[in-house]
């Protein structure tokens, strides 16, 4: 059984589920994937730990709050991942990427293989894109400053992300709008920044935070998704990840 722990967003987390369930439309009911999905909504915001909110303090008392808000949110992504383990799911999954952050210290804590989201985009990639290519980044400011694509990225591609005015503007605005329900604004907020990646000649646009496929994909079929010759959306890719490894 598949344990999901979403709730980072809750939208982000339905997605997943929803392409999970499409990528074995056709079949009987019984033989779609049994999975469990924890919406745990109310892990703290990730972005209070990375630091993104606590610029105006001294920089000692910032790496004090970041810490101690850092376990926190490890703290809260634990207790999901124990309960998903208590229903006797074998692996873990969470759509979320700027949890991953997290990931590695996770882990340690968890007695049970988490699928890594990054590195499943990375693995996609290095099938469709020659090295050296440049590659767009979409994603939420937390991601951006973790470094998460990057520690698998910078071997051998080139990572382009949206300028500050337009990160602020354009992604950050569009994610907000996933969370409040208001897709088709988002939709037309997020076209900023695709257009940005895309002028500067980017092969693939990754949408490395899970909102951002809802926003993009929304008013489109799931054929589409899958063909897209320039998104690489994560969740799609995850949800390939999770069959593989629940059909071993």
């Amino acid at each position: 059984m598949i344990g999901i722990l979403g709730g980072m967003g809750t939208q982000a987390g339905l997605d997943f589920c929803n392409k999970l369930a499409i990528l074995n439309r056709g079949k009987i009911d019984q033989q779609y994937p049994l999975f469990v999905l924890y919406n745990k909504a109310n892990i703290p915001r990730r972005l209070d730990s990375i630091g993104i909110l606590t610029n105006n303090i001294s920089k000692n008392l910032r790496k004090k709050k970041n810490r101690e808000k850092y376990q926190l949110v490890l703290k809260s992504l634990i207790e999901g991942c124990q309960l998903l383990k208590k229903s006797k799911c074998k692996f873990l999954v969470i759509p979320c990427n700027t949890a991953h952050y997290w990931y590695e210290d996770l882990k340690k804590k968890i007695n049970l293989p988490i699928i890594n989201m990054p590195k499943e985009v990375y693995n996609h990639t290095k099938k469709y894109c020659k090295k050296n290519s440049s590659i767009g980044l979409l994603a939420t400011e937390g991601t951006l400053k973790t470094g998460i694509y990057n520690k698998f990225f910078d071997q051998k591609y080139n990572l382009i992300y949206p300028n500050q005015q337009i990160q602020k503007n354009s992604v950050n605005t569009s994610i907000e709008l996933v969370k409040m329900g208001n897709v088709k604004a988002a939709n037309k907020k997020i076209k900023t920044a695709i257009d940005y990646l895309i002028r500067k000649k980017c092969k693939k646009i990754i949408l490395g935070c899970t909102e951002l496929p809802v926003a993009i994909f929304a008013f489109k079929s799931f054929n589409k998704i899958k063909t897209s010759k320039i998104f690489l959306d994560p969740n799609l890719i995850l949800a390939n990840a999770a069959m593989k490894k629940y059909n071993k």
